[in-house]
């Protein structure tokens, strides 16, 4: 019987059942050799070679037709976010915010950094092969504020400006039929 063990160094030491050592046997004695007595090599790292195949990221599209996919613009007072999808809404294509592209908290939600995110994002989707969007502009909305931030509008022009080909534009803020209570309380926010 012969037990592999591992030595500090990694090499392997293999014992048979009288203790007796072979030092590093697969250098030593070839795979033919230690068949005998029942040990396989394992084949060399080196001789194996994985064919590589071509992976295309985008759709298969005819010359000068429009791939859409759906941006996701969500403008809050405090970040913009430019989140574009495929159109069914479960792949994510590309996701920036605007605190991703200005290093102050106050510049978060600023044209300039709503205008820097849509640039990357449009970026990206050229790059997967995505030539147009349909735009879903989204504010807070429920029981806050109704109107999109300052990024929406540098956002969508953005987009138009770094040459996507524009869709549809809908805006689809959270409107309540009915809502729960809005923070404050019963006097309202003093300032």
């Amino acid at each position: 019987m012969v037990k592999c063990l591992a030595n500090k160094r990694g090499t392997s030491i293999f014992r048979t059942h009288n203790n007796n050592t072979i030092p590093n046997a697969s250098s030593d004695f070839g795979s033919n050799r230690l068949s005998h007595i029942g040990i396989r090599m394992a084949p060399r790292k080196g001789k194996t070679q994985q064919q590589q195949e071509q992976v295309s990221l985008g759709p298969q599209v005819l010359e000068g037709e429009n791939v859409f996919g759906v941006a996701h613009i969500f403008a809050s007072f405090n970040d913009t976010f430019v989140h574009v999808t495929d159109l069914s809404g479960k792949e994510t294509i590309a996701r920036v915010t605007g605190g991703m592209k200005v290093k102050a908290d106050r510049d978060e939600a600023s044209p300039y950094a709503a205008m820097l995110a849509a640039q990357e994002v449009a970026e990206r989707c050229k790059t997967v092969g995505i030539t147009a969007l349909h735009i879903r502009l989204r504010a807070t909305g429920g029981n806050k504020t109704k109107t999109p931030g300052p990024g929406a509008q540098s956002a969508l022009r953005a987009l138009a400006r770094s040459g996507m080909k524009i869709g549809r534009i809908e805006d689809v803020t959270p409107i309540p039929s009915d809502s729960t209570r809005r923070k404050g309380g019963r006097r309202g926010r003093r300032l």
